[in-house]
């Protein structure tokens, strides 16, 4: 719930400051002078391009949020079985070892997204945000019914 609480905050911040920018980029382009019509419209690009990554975030967080409830439905959430430190973090070793099992689980079956779910996982723990993300747009896509590329 926390986590939930601090995107939306975050995303709202964000939105405020499109909505600031973007009327900066107005008024500038208001002014009418090739100058500021020039920064106006560079101006207005970034808020574009921030709403746009907002959106595509937003919905893959949505999207993998969906696929944990299903899984936890079906009893097939991971289960965490790492060691960590006495200052709570994930042991390293153990992050591996679990990274191994679910890679194996994945090679074996790799047209299920409940296995590329359970790698993100994995990968996410093993503090590999980019290839936990790949695994879980991955999942997402499987679970789609998209087709996708081999690794």
């Amino acid at each position: 719930m926390r986590a939930k609480i601090t995107y939306l905050v975050t995303a709202a911040v964000l939105v405020f400051y499109f909505v600031l920018v973007g009327s900066r980029g107005v008024l500038l382009i208001k002014t009418g002078t090739l100058l500021t019509v020039t920064f106006g419209v560079a101006v207005l690009i970034l808020p574009v391009i921030g709403l746009w990554f907002l959106w595509k975030n937003t919905q893959f967080v949505r999207r993998a949020n969906q696929l944990a409830a299903e899984l936890d439905a079906e009893g097939g959430l991971p289960v965490d079985e790492l060691k960590r430190t006495p200052s709570g973090r994930v042991d390293r070793e153990s992050a591996d070892e679990v990274f191994a099992l679910r890679k194996a689980e994945t090679e074996d079956s790799p047209g299920d997204w409940r296995t590329w779910f359970r790698l993100a996982v994995a990968y996410h723990d093993a503090r590999d945000t980019p290839r936990a993300r790949k695994a879980m747009q991955r999942a997402i896509a499987l679970h789609d019914g998209k087709q996708v590329e081999a690794a």
